[in-house]
């Protein structure tokens, strides 16, 4: 049952106007670490300003964060970035935070988008397509959506309600950290990632590394005088393969079904600089999974044994052995307890709204904030937003206008009855 405020909330959100900010987002590129992402920041900020909120935005401080031990790394190239943080009236720490990241990954292969720019935000019936519309302009646009509802509702907030919106997720989080280590703080919080409408209360961590493979240059018709890198990283690569069976033999429950929720994946390898040369140095980078509850460290730990193990049982990597660095972004796991309030809230309010109530609680393969806000900010966090992660950083990117609705409608629910919204 629906009070009068709650219905009146939900009367006042402007679907039209959800899906109209969706497209003007996609139709920004902003990149990681791209000018665009900062111009996309900008207009976060004078957008919920509009709304009578309490806006803090800033430039991050670039050298002090890196300089932070906890700092969670990068990969993009980065000159600027900029934290926005709003907040409606109110004293003492708000009840309910959304937040969201602008930024994208880059489009890959322009000929795979069949013809469409991929910044265009085409809407092909309930489909909205563009690089982000997933992952995670839907979520950004529903978290201002629900700032516009409680702003032309009328109603009263007893509590404060929040919207954090970071840069550089995609690779590392460094928004969110900045945003947390600023003091931005809340009792509860829903990260909008793309989750096809389910509660995630959990997800695995990635901690990003290169291996250096040594080889022996010789000329390509002499190939037995030299030692090729590629052939060297063979058995290097069984290696990794064996240490991911062994480390997703007893996943998670949360998990459920997922039997691969901690792959070790390697993403580039590049060897050699003349087609008939012996390749004499390999570099593979790569993502390594860790566990629910892991200690990043022990995770590194592993494969640093792993590699030591099969270098020194190889002749030629005995006495070249490959190095590990440990590059780009390092996410932890993240976890909030299964049964936090939260939970029940945002399932009761999805149900409570007309949409689709979650099935179960959930836990995904893949980093993200949450790791971020429930360890550092000690906030119980959720990701529960619109889209299929399957169509995330993918040249098909799209998320369906329905169901991008119907989480706006339960977020906003959700914030009502957090903040004690009333007239």
């Amino acid at each position: 049952m629906l009070t009068r405020d709650e219905e009146h909330a939900l009367s006042v959100l402007d679907e039209r106007e959800l899906v109209a900010d969706l497209v003007e987002l996609i139709r920004i590129p902003s990149v990681t670490g791209t000018d665009a992402e900062s111009e996309l920041q900008h207009r976060q900020a004078g957008q919920l300003a509009e709304l009578g909120m309490d806006v803090d935005s800033w430039r991050l401080d670039l050298a002090a964060l890196q300089a932070d031990p906890r700092y969670p790394g990068t990969e993009a190239e980065r000159l600027e970035g900029y934290g926005v943080v709003a907040r409606t009236e109110g004293a003492g720490t708000p009840a309910f935070v959304l937040q969201g990241h602008v930024d994208v990954v880059p489009t890959g292969d322009l000929e795979h988008w069949a013809g469409h720019d991929p910044f265009g935000g085409r809407i092909d019936g309930d489909v909205v397509h563009g690089r982000g519309a997933c992952d995670m302009k839907a979520g950004v646009a529903v978290n201002t959506a629900v700032a516009r509802a409680l702003h032309r509702s009328g109603l009263y907030l007893e509590r404060p309600f929040a919207v954090h919106s970071v840069v550089s997720e995609e690779d590392g989080g460094l928004g969110a950290f900045a945003t947390l280590v600023r003091g931005h703080a809340g009792e509860a919080a829903v990260i909008t990632e793309p989750t096809a409408g389910q509660v995630v209360t959990a997800h695995a961590g990635a901690l990003t590394f290169t291996v250096s493979v040594p080889g022996r240059a010789a000329h390509g018709s002499t190939r037995a005088e030299g030692v090729s890198a590629f052939d060297a990283y063979l058995p290097i690569h069984r290696a990794i393969l064996e240490l991911e069976r062994a480390r997703n033999a007893d996943p998670h429950p949360r998990f459920g079904d997922n039997r691969l929720p901690y792959p070790i994946s390697i993403g580039r390898i590049v060897a050699g600089d003349w087609s008939s040369s012996v390749p004499d140095l390999l570099t593979a980078e790569g993502r390594l999974g860790v566990r629910l509850g892991e200690d990043p460290a022990d995770a590194r730990a592993a494969l640093e044994q792993a590699l030591a193990q099969v270098c020194a049982g190889d002749p030629w990597l005995a006495d070249h052995p490959a190095r590990l660095a440990w590059t780009g972004g390092q996410f932890a796991s993240g976890a909030t307890p299964e049964g936090d309030p939260l939970i029940a809230d945002v399932a009761a309010a999805a149900r409570d709204s007309g949409g689709r109530p979650p099935e179960g609680q959930r836990a995904v393969p893949y980093g993200s904030d949450l790791r971020l806000y429930t360890g550092i900010g000690g906030i119980p966090t959720l990701l529960y937003g619109p889209g299929d992660v399957r169509n995330a950083h993918a040249p098909r990117e799209q998320v369906g206008i329905g169901e991008t609705v119907e989480v706006a409608r339960t977020l906003l629910l959700a914030a009502v009855r957090r903040c004690r919204a009333h007239r």
